[in-house]
């Protein structure tokens, strides 16, 4: 009777364990938002490179609608929980190295706390943005040995890096 509490509770605990257990691009994205949202207010222009507290070889930014199937055609890799925008507004940003997702944005910039804008135009109140190379009409990719300066602009408690 003790041996089968025992195994219950065991498996309770790796099933617990495994529905709260982060994967690598959720706590990168944590890590991210920290450096984006903790830029001082005096700078007024920033290097990506700078603010991604992780190794990355190439950021995909989808316009918005962008169905998932693309993106996994896009990047060349399927992984679980990813989510179709359903707003021009969200945000839908791939970080890769190696061909593996390490980072993964999505939402609403004023519910995530930041927005890093690129490749389509914005409609955060700053006018068009275009930049990147451009894979389709529903992606744009920069490479980690591109420029990357970003203009940083806040709204409302919003942090933007704004590509231009």
């Amino acid at each position: 009777m003790k041996y089968k509490k025992t195994i219950v509770l065991l498996g309770i605990i790796v099933i617990l364990f495994l529905l709260f257990k982060k994967d690598l691009w959720e706590k990168n994205e944590d890590l991210l938002k920290e450096e984006i949202v903790s830029i001082p207010q005096s700078v007024e222009t920033i290097n990506l490179k700078e603010v991604t507290p992780f190794e990355w070889d190439k950021v995909y930014s989808f316009s918005p609608y962008t169905p998932k199937d693309t993106i996994y055609e896009t990047v060349g890799y399927k992984w679980d929980r990813i989510q179709e925008t359903v707003n021009e507004d969200m945000n839908q940003i791939v970080f890769m190295k190696d061909g593996k997702v390490v980072c993964y944005i999505y939402g609403y910039p004023a519910n995530i706390g930041y927005g890093i804008t690129y490749g389509y135009p914005a409609n955060i109140g700053y006018g068009i943005t275009l930049s990147g190379e451009t894979l389709s009409e529903a992606a744009t990719v920069l490479h980690v040995e591109d420029e990357l300066t970003f203009q940083v602009e806040r709204e409302e408690g919003v942090v933007y890096l704004i590509k231009k």
